[in-house]
């Protein structure tokens, strides 16, 4: 019913909207992220700014709101479209939340958080060749832009195998466009051998406003 596109589309983009990042931030060191390193909330950031426990605690939290949408939809609907309503809805919450102002992070580990309970396997497959992208480069970024174009052919090929329904297929291809679009700076500076490798890039940004103590 269209009722349950909606409700769980509204679900899907408040708990995507819950600044994950930006609350870790403000726990661990008292600041605001989006004024340091990428000014992002995602995972990335929190390792560059406040360290690797914390950025750990911001992945779980950024995975839980992709899969928690998905997850709560199945429960109700044996749709696919409603699932893959409320867990595109929770990528977009991440990247534009209504609770810290519409600036988010880039979803990669939010979208991935709504592939587990789609195809949990398919997700978990990607691990490693993910792992193994980061270890070899020591760049996150060419994970995300990595992985996000294998996850939609990966889940379109499944589709086409009828082991998942094709609006999974759907999901997936229209969640990597969104993460690649997100990279486009990344994506730059990677070919101009410019971008930073895990754990630098995190002094506070130009454009971010200055310490409280000096104004």
């Amino acid at each position: 019913m269209w009722w349950e596109y909606v409700a769980y589309g509204a679900i899907g983009y408040l708990v995507g909207s819950i600044p994950t990042g930006l609350i870790v931030g403000r726990v661990a060191r008292g600041i605001d992220i989006r004024e340091f390193g990428s000014g992002k909330t995602g995972a990335t950031n929190v390792v560059r700014t406040v360290g690797a426990r914390w950025g750990v605690v911001a992945l779980i939290g950024d995975l839980a709101k992709g899969a928690l949408p998905v997850l709560l939809a199945r429960a109700v609907s044996d749709e696919p479209w409603v699932m893959v309503a409320a867990g595109l809805a929770a990528a977009v919450g991440h990247d534009w939340p209504v609770f810290a102002g519409f600036r988010g992070g880039r979803g990669v580990a939010t979208s991935y958080g709504v592939l587990l309970p789609m195809n949990p396997i398919a997700a978990a497959a990607m691990l490693p060749v993910g792992i193994g992208l980061v270890a070899v480069t020591r760049i996150m970024s060419v994970m995300s832009v990595g992985m996000a174009p294998v996850a939609a052919v990966l889940f379109i090929v499944l589709a086409a195998l009828d082991v998942h329904p094709w609006p999974f297929a759907v999901y997936a291809s229209i969640g990597a466009c969104i993460v690649v679009v997100l990279h486009r700076e990344n994506i730059e500076r990677l070919l101009a051998g410019t971008e930073p490798r895990i754990g630098r890039g995190g002094t506070r940004r130009e454009d971010a406003a200055p310490p409280a103590e000096h104004l």
